[in-house]
């Protein structure tokens, strides 16, 4: 009896976490401030994991976990990505494939985006993670997430509150170009910016 009770409860938590897991394709947000990035995206599988958003941008292949929505503020709740919208005033910034790192022409691009952040207090900013379609879902999500917790840990380090600031990925979903070019890649590797009033 004692057997078939545990059998029942291990079973039971099986499928919980399969639940609280979820779709790894589920674009995933945090309004915390991350660790500074070392460089270049992981590419073992077992570091591929995404600790808080979600994440995306041009990667080699990989099988790491998929990233899952998680607040990382406490006790804030995360924004609703639908109420935030683009501005001209916010540009986007590139990366290398498989990269995650901030180019030395993309910094010039988020010191102006930063100097617009810090004339307008009233607004937080929602960070997308972007890459183009090579490599796998989990992978890009992951990615995608480091990218933009790279522009994000930038931007605070130019002065603009983490408070402010949530990070999402969408990996390789939400491409701008679809052609199967370098050139159409690279524009589809990027952190975009969006902004809605306090």
């Amino acid at each position: 009896m004692l057997s078939r009770c545990s059998h029942a409860m291990l079973a039971l938590l099986l499928v919980l976490g399969v639940v609280l897991v979820g779709c790894a394709k589920r674009p995933a947000t945090t309004q915390a401030a991350a660790p500074a990035p070392t460089g270049a995206a992981a590419t073992t599988p077992g570091a591929m994991a995404a600790t808080q958003p979600g994440g995306g941008g041009g990667g080699t292949t990989g099988s790491g976990g998929g990233s899952q929505p998680s607040g990382g503020g406490g006790t804030t709740a995360r924004p609703d990505v639908k109420e935030f919208a683009a501005i001209a005033d916010l540009k986007d910034i590139h990366f290398d494939f498989d990269k995650y790192d901030i180019r030395p022409g993309d910094s010039k691009t988020l010191d102006g985006n930063a100097g617009w952040l810090k004339s307008n207090p009233n607004h937080l900013v929602l960070i997308e993670g972007h890459c183009d379609e090579r490599g796998t879902n989990e992978y890009n999500l992951a990615l995608g997430e480091r990218r933009a917790k790279s522009t994000m840990n930038y931007l605070v380090s130019q002065g603009v509150q983490a408070s402010r600031i949530t990070i999402i990925s969408y990996g390789e979903e939400r491409p701008v170009c679809s052609q199967k070019t370098e050139e159409c890649w690279a524009q589809n590797r990027r952190a975009h910016f969006l902004v809605k009033p306090r």
